[in-house]
């Protein structure tokens, strides 16, 4: 589905605040994965996203799609941010991020819609609403009712739940979670993951999704990843993750660090 080929990302190239925030990363995610991904602060999961979404430009590398009605892959590596958007969806941990606030839900709903139907008008007819209403019963909160109302004035859990409802519902290619439950309570969070594993199975999408709780790396997907310094350094399937638990982790990383350590020990002398 996507094939990442030797990407490079460096901030500030060639001055004294050069920073290589992404180094030779190879990865192949096929139809229908759910990869989670976890790494600490700065050790480039963002960056990667930005790299696929379009919103960096790598200073190496590849980046490959295949979407379901093409034959082959396609090099998307310079192709424009508001083109991949069409094809890939992107979901961020801010609630407020996915939705226009001061704009109603019938709004909202009709500016996603129209990403799918480039150079057609559509009109927010009976028929369109009554279209919006089944989709929003799904999300079991009542929108539906609500279609008139602006989105300030639902609650984050609401507006993630909607951001995630209309993002599904342009059917991309590649959905990117980036730690779109961490700004919710932990009520919410589940009602989110319930959510986010039905869409998933319903609209047979791709997923990556970048989190820091450790429960939900290891709780859901059927691969795991593991970043630091802008590499890859731990790629583990379903069957090997589902033994695993949250100090096999911790004490993996340990000795890929201790590892490298005793590396560049052995390169010094």
């Amino acid at each position: 589905m996507i094939r990442i080929a030797d990407l490079d990302v460096v901030f500030a190239p060639g001055t004294p605040d050069e920073n290589i925030a992404l180094r030779n990363v190879n990865l192949s995610v096929g139809r229908g994965d759910f990869l989670t991904i976890i790494g600490s602060n700065g050790a480039g999961k963002s960056t990667l996203y930005n790299a696929i979404a379009g919103t960096v430009q790598p200073a190496g590398g590849r980046i490959f799609i295949r979407e379901e009605a093409a034959d082959g892959e396609r090099d998307i590596t310079r192709e424009a941010e508001y083109k991949r958007a069409r094809y890939i969806g992107r979901i961020f941990q801010n609630p407020l991020l996915g939705t226009a606030g001061r704009m109603t839900l019938a709004d909202n709903m009709m500016i996603c819609h129209k990403k799918g139907y480039r150079g057609l008008r559509i009109s927010l007819n009976k028929s369109m609403r009554d279209y919006f209403r089944e989709n929003l019963r799904r999300l079991g909160m009542g929108l539906e009712n609500r279609l008139n109302d602006n989105v300030e004035l639902f609650s984050g859990g609401q507006r993630q739940a909607l951001t995630l409802l209309m993002t599904v519902m342009s059917k991309p290619s590649l959905l990117l979670l980036d730690e779109h439950t961490a700004a919710l309570d932990p009520r919410n969070a589940e009602m989110i993951m319930d959510l986010t594993l039905r869409f998933a199975a319903d609209y047979r999408l791709t997923v990556m999704m970048i989190t820091h709780n450790m429960a939900q790396a290891l709780g859901f997907g059927n691969r795991l990843l593991m970043m630091d310094g802008g590499e890859i350094i731990m790629d583990i399937n379903a069957e090997e993750k589902a033994r695993l638990t949250a100090p096999d982790i911790v004490r993996r990383f340990r000795d890929i660090k201790k590892r490298e350590l005793d590396n560049d020990e052995m390169l010094l002398g």
